[in-house]
């Protein structure tokens, strides 16, 4: 998967003084906003003057995280709002003159959802003299601190009494590196349902693309729909049909349940759903996690590259899983 692949995670930017400037990955899952470098020039004992970047280009959404800073009694404060429907991870980059972080730099730290929360603070360290900062910052969604629930078995991501093949499996020559190294992608045709693997709260989601192609400019046209798990990882299925994601975010979808097409949008070769679960490491890189999938018989497998895979009844396989998933659903209505 590829940057795009998380425009939900990561339609990611630089801002660099007063100069937008495209912030380039090789992969990635449609990555994380990362915007900012702000200066601000004066004295502990003044206002001092603050210089803030111009916005985004028209064809660019707004980021729904944002970073603002507050001066109280000689110190200032930042602090981290973020709107989005779940966690965000950012990493702050400070250049200091005369001051003194509450914190040491680089800085990662995960900011809870829809909230404002203060990140950290800069205290002059000499009394009335002159002092001088700027600084980076860059996030994605997720959390640094979520533990993957190991125990957990996954529902193959189609409809019960189907299988299909492994096209691409973990460690894939293709693509399945770096980031993207425990993906799975199974060959299917365009159209075909698709079930939520896990059950959690959707927090993104992108249908409105028909385009795709087997070059990297067409990565931008990826359509998918992204999944907060209990744990705090995250659940990507990509490459989805246009308007065929039927779930909206802040749904919560319970295992099992259809979410959207399969089709063959963004930088793909063909027809195939794309799925993969991670955590996020930083504010710039994140990490795929290996997970087993319940099997036709019974068993919690490692998907093999080439092999086709047929999709057991849920209730009977994973009826733990099920109804814990429903309790959950009862408990956050």
């Amino acid at each position: 998967m590829f940057w795009s692949e998380f425009l939900a995670t990561n339609p990611r930017c630089r801002w660099v003084g007063m100069l937008i400037l495209p912030w380039k990955r090789h992969q990635f899952f449609c990555g994380a906003l990362a915007f900012a470098v702000t200066s601000l020039f004066g004295c502990a004992l003044s206002r001092g003057n603050a210089k803030f970047p111009p916005p985004p280009p028209p064809h660019q959404s707004l980021p729904d995280v944002r970073v603002t800073a507050k001066s109280e009694g000689g110190v200032t404060h930042f602090y981290v709002e973020n709107d989005e429907l779940c966690e965000i991870t950012m990493t702050f980059g400070l250049n200091v003159s005369n001051l003194e972080g509450s914190v040491r730099f680089p800085y990662t730290a995960t900011f809870p959802a829809q909230g404002t929360t203060e990140a950290f603070t800069l205290t002059p360290t000499v009394t009335n003299g002159e002092w001088e900062y700027s600084y980076t910052n860059y996030f994605k969604l997720g959390s640094n601190c979520a533990k993957h629930d190991d125990s957990f078995v996954y529902q193959l991501p189609y409809a019960t009494g189907h299988n299909f093949k492994v096209t691409q499996g973990y460690n894939g020559s293709f693509s399945h590196k770096g980031a993207n190294q425990y993906a799975i992608d199974w060959q299917m045709p365009e159209g075909t349902p698709v079930y939520a693997a896990r059950g959690g709260v959707v927090v993104k989601i992108k249908d409105d693309s028909s385009t795709g192609g087997s070059s990297m400019k067409f990565d931008p046209y990826n359509n998918y729909v992204l999944i907060r798990h209990d744990d705090g990882t995250l659940g990507h299925y990509c490459h989805l049909q246009k308007g065929g994601v039927c779930v909206r975010p802040g749904d919560r979808v319970l295992l099992g349940q259809r979410i959207a097409r399969s089709g063959n949008t963004g930088f793909s070769s063909g027809p195939h759903l794309h799925f993969s679960v991670f955590k996020t490491k930083d504010g710039r890189e994140r990490m795929s996690i290996p997970v087993k999938f319940r099997t036709s018989d019974g068993s919690a497998d490692t998907l093999v590259e080439g092999r086709r895979y047929k999709s057991p009844e849920i209730e009977l396989a994973n009826g733990v899983a099920m109804r814990a998933e429903k309790r959950r659903a009862v408990v956050t209505q």
